[in-house]
């Protein structure tokens, strides 16, 4: 009889294909970096403890990986190529400690395979950190908590400590990992025990210790991090909130969209149920770790606004409900929603290829990577003026033009255009300056002919020239390159 292989061995080895398939698809869909990942990429270039709209982590993986591999788009994305494969084989391992072996590499397959990581696996993000860190402490707090009939051990705890420290140090959501796991203490009676013992305390204080450094750096700069997450959830806009139904709709629409049609079905099936799987401790704990935050956003969309991903660890314990409550009764749903997905991702890897094929091509409209194209020839455009004055500081219209600009040219100087001085929108207006350089020249690149309110600030200005990259037949990028000479201040 021959020897069936190791399921974890057989995701492993899924999961090694994919990551292999996804870099070459990188290469042959021919994009350059997406904004936030030039964004990021600067921000490796300088690590400190915090940064504008992030806590840092990305930056040093970022930092680690250009570090060895130097500043190429592979080593900028390197860190979702690895860290997505690596959460699911955490969810292998929450998988087969609460149901079997079977449930857990369905679990693992099924999250790899989710639209979600499929087009995030393809960009840098705070979400792939933030998912691995996540399903990490869900780990160790299971573990720890095993310990109720075996002593007073503090290996895991102390393990769940830090990996909730570097996930808070990733994104700020990992914070709503905390409200469930006391709910979880509160709720199962044989772990109440735990709330009287030291070991979740010293955890807590372990996440906050490795926090600290970014809550100093905030302090230091006036809480950028934290008013920009108010300004984006509309919390700190005045009549910003209200009703909003459709920003809901859209919400639990993106959700749907990102765990995969089918799987979207299973997930509020099981919610729908919620009562039933209610009685069975190993679901409890699942939607104890995916009902709170799913209700956290929704609320925050009903009332302000969302992005799609800010539930995305929901989809941690939401993989390992469905994959565990359907699997035993209804394993072709489960077996089904994984096949959907795959073909979904390869549609879209693919769907370039399609439309080259047949005839008709790709637009503005029909482009899914549009934002990741044209920015390399963009700014080789824009690098025969910066060479021809060198000693000029090179500024942008805006931070996407600015992010991408430094990545590709690395400039010995620049600065964002910031008149307002006390009210950065971004980190390049939060760590530079023009306040400080007058006398000195500019490179000035600008998505529109009128620079009227910037050039008044210069003695002189000179349109050096136009630079346009044709990306599809209804669309381009276009920037105007000037000469400012001699700036007087703000």
């Amino acid at each position: 009889m021959t020897q069936r292989l190791p399921r974890f061995l057989l995701l492993a080895g899924i999961a090694f294909a994919l990551t292999l398939y996804r870099i070459w698809v990188i290469n042959h869909l021919g994009i350059d970096l997406y904004v936030d990942e030039a964004y990021y990429w600067g921000w490796s270039q300088a690590l400190d403890w915090g940064y504008f709209s992030k806590p840092p982590l990305i930056a040093a993986l970022i930092g680690g990986s250009t570090a060895l591999l130097g500043k190429g788009l592979i080593a900028v994305k390197l860190p979702s190529l690895l860290l997505y494969p690596f959460t699911a084989g955490m969810l292998y391992l929450l998988g087969k400690r609460l149901y079997s072996e079977e449930v857990g590499f369905w679990a693992g397959l099924g999250f790899l395979s989710m639209p979600l990581v499929s087009a995030l696996g393809l960009f840098v993000s705070t979400d792939a950190p933030l998912l691995f860190f996540w399903s990490c402490a869900l780990w160790f707090l299971l573990k720890g908590l095993d310990q109720d009939q075996r002593g007073n051990g503090w290996g895991a705890w102390l393990a769940l400590g830090v990996v909730l420290g570097l996930g808070l140090m990733s994104k700020y959501t990992m914070a709503a990992f905390l409200p469930s796991a006391l709910l979880l203490l509160l709720i199962e009676t044989r772990h109440r025990v735990w709330l009287g013992r030291p070991q979740p305390w010293v955890a807590l204080v372990i996440a906050a210790a490795i926090l600290a450094p970014n809550l100093y750096w905030n302090w230091q700069h006036d809480f950028p991090t934290f008013r920009h997450t108010a300004d984006i959830t509309r919390i700190g806009q005045g009549g910003g909130r209200g009703f909003h139904p459709g920003q809901l709709g859209e919400f639990i629409g993106a959700q749907w969209a990102s765990i995969g049609p089918v799987a979207g079905i299973l997930l509020g099936w099981a919610l729908v149920r919620w009562r039933r799987l209610w009685l069975e401790a190993r679901h409890r704990l699942l939607l104890i770790f995916t009902v709170p935050l799913l209700l956290l956003v929704s609320f925050q969309a009903l009332t302000g606004r969302a992005n799609g991903n800010w539930a995305a660890p929901i989809f941690v314990g939401g993989m390992l409900l469905i994959t565990g409550a359907f699997f035993y009764d209804k394993r072709r749903w489960v077996v089904s929603a994984v096949m959907v997905n795959l073909l979904i991702a390869t549609l879209a890897y693919h769907w370039p290829d399609a439309a080259r094929l047949s005839g008709v091509g790709l637009s503005a409209k029909t482009d899914p990577f549009k934002r990741a194209r044209g920015w390399t020839n963009l700014a080789d455009g824009v690098a025969p003026y910066l060479a021809e004055h060198p000693g000029s500081i090179l500024v942008a219209e805006d931070r996407e033009l600015l992010a991408h600009l430094i990545y590709r040219l690395g400039p010995p100087e620049y600065a964002a255009w910031n008149p307002e001085g006390n009210h950065p929108i971004d980190h390049y207006q939060l760590t530079t300056t023009l306040a400080d350089k007058q006398g000195r020249h500019v490179i000035y690149v600008a998505r529109h002919p009128d620079i009227s309110g910037v050039s008044s600030h210069f003695t002189r200005s000179t349109l050096l020239g136009k630079v346009v990259v044709p990306v599809h037949k209804d669309f381009q990028r276009e920037v105007q390159v000037y000469w400012l000479e001699g700036f007087k201040g703000y």
